[in-house]
């Protein structure tokens, strides 16, 4: 039995691609990764917040990312955190690592006994690698646009892995991915640092899979937390509110049909007042697919009061007393913005 489980655990970081990456203005580490094998998110990716990101993978290793992690906590550099794991190894040669320590320098290794196609690419802020690859055009082609991408990590780091993916990626052909990005408090209201955390177990196309389940997190889950991001490191706030900001106007210019994301992003910017035309258009949009939510009716009027159209915000409001006349709320949002249609008066 103990055979059977070490065999399962080496196999499952064996044949894979990956990016490891960080962003300077945001603090966030990532790792994405995908794989002719079962669950890859399992055993490659390594990431910690305030430290770095580390993909095992090859014949792989998983002591490799507790170990690097530990090193670069020691403020040692990704080249010595690589070195350092890759000394107490007893197998060098077979297994293949990427690190991206907190000062953004990148380090990978590709041992000699790694199945071809096998090698990586690094630049400042990412590393790239894979093994038992269809050729180099696909590091090559991931390390291209991940560098080209703008946007949040996450974004560029998907964008990069379907790059890979499109070049030919895995030669044997494709069954999970995952993706990681970490950053101080970046979790579900702030209770842990994963700013994103997604995997696709095992499907035909898993990297399409993994694009999928991540149009719907950014809204839901990352866009929230950059804006609470912003509220708490006033330092970057800018920067937190510019990635939420692509994030809204991503939004407005697909065919997403979910009130609830149009109606989340405008009534986070209405509070903010920030942005006033594009979330008066993701409230409208919000409103137009459920004509009938008191609740949107409400961030329609907020989104006038924040642009300052008091007497539209009136009419939005009074339409959602029309559908809950005993709301509490919505009756302290009307006399709010009657008393400031009434000072400008």
């Amino acid at each position: 039995m103990v055979s059977v489980i070490m065999l399962i655990v080496c196999l499952s970081g064996y044949g894979t691609f990956s990016i490891v990456a960080m962003d300077p203005e945001t603090d966030e580490y990532g790792v994405a990764v995908a794989s002719r094998v079962l669950d890859v998110g399992y055993i490659v990716p390594w990431v910690k917040a305030d430290v770095g990101a580390v993909a095992t993978q090859a014949y792989s290793n998983p002591y490799f990312g507790p170990w690097a992690l530990e090193e670069l906590s020691k403020a040692k550099s990704a080249d010595e955190a690589m070195r350092a794991v890759l000394a107490k190894d007893t197998m060098p040669e077979d297994r293949q690592i990427g690190i991206v320590d907190r000062n953004g320098q990148s380090a990978s290794h590709t041992g000699n006994n790694t199945t071809a196609w096998a090698g990586h690419r690094n630049g400042p802020n990412v590393a790239v690698q894979g093994n038992i690859l269809t050729g180099p055009e696909v590091v090559d082609s991931m390390l291209a646009v991940f560098t080209r991408t703008e946007g949040p990590l996450a974004e560029r780091m998907l964008s990069a892995l379907e790059a890979g993916d499109n070049a030919g990626g895995d030669s044997r052909g494709k069954q999970s991915a995952s993706i990681v990005v970490m950053t101080k408090r970046g979790g579900y209201l702030g209770v842990d640092d994963r700013l994103v955390d997604l995997k696709v177990i095992d499907n035909p196309e898993p990297v399409q899979e993994l694009r999928r389940q991540y149009e719907l997190w950014q809204y839901a889950f990352m866009a929230p937390a950059y804006l609470r991001l912003a509220g708490e490191q006033k330092e970057k706030e800018n920067t937190f509110l510019k990635k939420t900001y692509s994030l809204l106007t991503k939004a407005l210019q697909s065919d997403l049909e979910s009130p609830e994301v149009y109606n989340s992003l405008a009534w986070e910017f209405a509070l903010l007042k920030k942005y006033p035309e594009e979330t008066l258009q993701a409230a409208k949009k919000a409103h137009a697919l459920a004509p009938d939510d008191a609740n949107i009716m409400d961030t329609v009027a907020e989104a006038y009061y924040a642009a300052g159209k008091y007497e539209e915000a009136v009419k939005w409001e009074t339409n959602a007393l029309q559908i809950e006349p005993e709301n509490a709320f919505f009756l302290g949002q009307l006399e709010k913005y009657k008393n400031a249609l009434s000072e400008r008066k």
